[in-house]
C-alpha cells in the first residue's frame, strides 16, 4: 500500500514538474510567429515619396518602413505587417502588398546618390503627419507627378509603365498614316483603273467595228456587176 501511495505521489510530482516547461514552450512558439520588434526612433520619422509611385518610405533607418494607402507597412522575418501607426499596433498581413512589387530593390542607392533612373533626384523629406493627412488628396490630384514630377529632373509626367517607349510610337504613327492614306486613296485608285479599262475596251471595240466596216465595203465593191469586165477591157 505504501508503495502504491509513493508511486502516485511520484507521478504527481513528475506531471507538476512538466507543466511550467510546456507552458514556456507554448509561449516561445507564439513569440516565434508573433509581432515584429518595435522600431526605436530618435525623432518622429520623415518620409520621402518614391518617384513614379505614391508610396512613401522612411529612408534613414536600417529596416524597410513604408506608408501606402493609409497604412504603415513593414516586412519582418519573411512576413508582412501593417498598422495605422508607425510605432505600434502591428498586425499580420497574409501576403506581399501589391505596391511592393513595383518598388526597385536599389531605391536606397538612388536615395544616397540623389539619382533616380539616371536623373537628378531632388527629393524632399516630409513629416509623417503631413503624409498621413494628405496622402489621399495628393494621390487623387496626382500631386507629385503634375507639380513636382517627384523631384526628378527631366522625368516626364505619368508613370513609366503608362508612357509609350520612345522611338516606337512615331514609327507606328507613320505606319498607321501610310495605311490610312492607302485606304483613303484605294477607292479613287480603283475608280481610275476601272475608268481606264473601260476607255481601253471602248477604243478596242471602236477599232474593231471600223475594221469590220472597211472589210464589208471592200467585199461589196468586189461583188458589184461590171467591175471585173471594166477591168478586163
Amino acid at each position: 500500500m505504501k508503495k502504491l501511495i509513493f508511486g502516485i505521489l511520484f507521478l504527481v510530482l513528475v506531471i507538476a514538474g512538466h507543466v511550467p516547461t510546456m507552458a514556456r514552450a507554448d509561449v516561445d512558439v507564439h513569440i516565434g510567429i508573433g509581432l515584429p520588434l518595435p522600431i526605436v526612433f530618435v525623432a518622429p520619422p520623415r518620409l520621402i515619396v518614391l518617384p513614379e509611385t505614391y508610396v512613401y518610405v522612411v529612408p534613414d533607418i536600417e529596416v524597410d518602413l513604408f506608408f501606402y494607402d493609409g497604412w504603415w507597412w513593414r516586412p519582418w522575418q519573411g512576413h508582412w505587417y501593417r498598422s495605422r501607426h508607425y510605432n505600434s499596433g502591428w498586425g499580420y498581413y497574409q501576403s506581399v502588398p501589391s505596391f511592393y512589387r513595383v518598388i526597385p530593390s536599389y531605391w536606397r542607392d538612388d536615395y544616397r546618390n540623389h539619382r533616380w533612373r539616371g536623373h537628378r533626384w531632388n527629393y524632399q523629406q516630409i513629416p509623417h503627419q503631413q503624409v498621413e493627412q494628405n496622402w489621399g488628396s495628393w494621390e487623387k490630384s496626382r500631386h507629385w507627378e503634375k507639380q513636382q514630377t517627384w523631384g526628378v529632373e527631366g522625368l516626364r509626367h505619368g508613370t513609366r509603365s503608362q508612357q509609350p517607349s520612345r522611338g516606337v510610337q512615331p514609327q507606328r504613327t507613320r505606319e498607321k498614316g501610310t495605311v490610312q492614306q492607302q485606304q483613303e486613296a484605294s477607292p479613287q485608285s480603283r475608280g481610275s483603273q476601272q475608268q481606264h479599262l473601260q476607255q481601253q475596251q471602248g477604243t478596242h471595240e471602236k477599232g474593231k467595228g471600223e475594221q469590220q466596216n472597211r472589210e464589208g465595203q471592200k467585199q461589196h465593191s468586189e461583188h458589184q456587176p461590171g467591175s471585173h469586165e471594166g477591168g478586163g477591157k
